[in-house]
């Protein structure tokens, strides 16, 4: 299994973080899992709202799928797949919700991963959204040769 360095990314308030959601969006392509870690209130379902929007526009409503476990959205023929698995009792469920097609052709992005056991995708973008002070850490990891870097750089 390969080890990718971990870049890291001060965000010192919520535009922060929304900010680099729409930086994520305009890198972003079919294929592409982001795993979105971290806490309750980290700022996972800010970072995925703001993606959204940057790609399907500022008007876009963007329900938490914190009960749905998942919300599909259509940008130009590529699905971008918003998926919260808090809420999953075991790994296996993925199956149940097609993550495991959408992983190789939508962009997904993934809130509380770790509940997808040993069904993680190999090469899947990791950030994990950390407390520091009044602002939050991104610690940004994994994904496509120099995703992770491209979104370090402010």
């Amino acid at each position: 299994m390969a080890i990718f360095p971990a870049h890291s990314r001060d965000l010192p308030d919520p535009e922060a973080t929304e900010a680099l959601g729409r930086k994520l969006a305009a890198l972003a392509r079919p294929g592409d899992v982001v795993l979105l870690e971290g806490p309750i209130g980290a700022g996972k379902s800010c970072l995925a709202r703001a993606f959204i929007r940057a790609r399907l526009g500022d008007q876009e409503e963007v329900p938490s799928p914190t009960f749905t476990l998942v919300q599909v959205y259509n940008d130009r023929g590529t699905e971008i797949w918003h998926a919260d698995l808090y809420r999953l009792t075991h790994p296996d469920e993925v199956w149940e919700l097609g993550l495991d097609q959408a992983f190789e052709t939508s962009i997904c992005l993934v809130e509380w991963p770790d509940r997808l056991g040993r069904h993680l995708p190999p090469g899947a973008l990791t950030i994990r959204l950390n407390s520091m002070g009044e602002g939050r850490q991104a610690v940004i990891a994994g994904g496509r040769p120099g995703l992770a870097q491209a979104l370090a750089d402010g």
